[in-house]
C-alpha cells in the first residue's frame, strides 16, 4: 500500500476521533452554563446545545476534509510523521480556535443576560421621594 494512502487513513481516522471526542466534551461540559445563559431553561438549552454540535461537527469536519490532499507524496515512515504531525497540528489548532469562539460567544450572550438580571429592581418602587432642593 501506498504509503501517501496510509497517512490519509492515519490522518482521517484521528481527525474524527478528536473531533468527536471534542465534540462530545463540550457538549456535555457547556450543557450546564447554556443552562445558566438561558435562565434554567433546560429544553431551549438542549436545543441550543444541540445545534452548537451540529454546527461544530459540520465545519470541523468539513475542514478535515478539505485538508485531506497533500502536495507531496510520501516516500518513507519519517515522511508519514512529519505530514501527520503537521495535518494533526492544525486540526487541534482549528478545533481549539471553534472551542473558544464558542465560549466567547456564550459568555458574551451569559453577561448580556447577567446585566438585564441587574437592570430589573430586587423590589417594586413603593413610593416616589422629590429632588431636593440643594442638589
Amino acid at each position: 500500500m501506498d504509503r501517501t494512502v496510509i497517512a490519509y487513513v492515519i490522518y482521517l481516522l484521528v481527525s474524527v476521533a478528536l473531533t468527536i471526542w471534542v465534540a462530545r466534551t463540550l457538549s456535555r461540559n457547556g450543557r450546564v452554563f447554556l443552562a445558566d445563559v438561558l435562565h434554567g431553561n433546560d429544553r431551549l438549552a438542549d436545543a441550543v446545545n444541540h445545534l452548537l454540535v451540529v454546527g461544530f461537527y459540520l465545519v470541523n469536519l468539513g475542514f478535515v476534509a478539505l485538508y485531506l490532499s497533500g502536495d507531496a507524496t510520501i516516500d518513507d515512515t519519517r515522511g508519514i510523521f512529519e505530514a501527520l504531525s503537521t495535518k494533526l497540528g492544525v486540526v487541534l489548532l482549528v478545533l481549539g480556535v471553534m472551542h473558544l469562539g464558542n465560549v466567547y460567544v456564550l459568555n458574551r450572550i451569559r453577561r448580556r443576560g447577567m446585566l438585564e438580571r441587574e437592570q430589573v429592581p430586587p423590589v417594586a418602587p413603593q413610593d416616589w421621594v422629590a429632588p431636593s432642593a440643594g442638589a
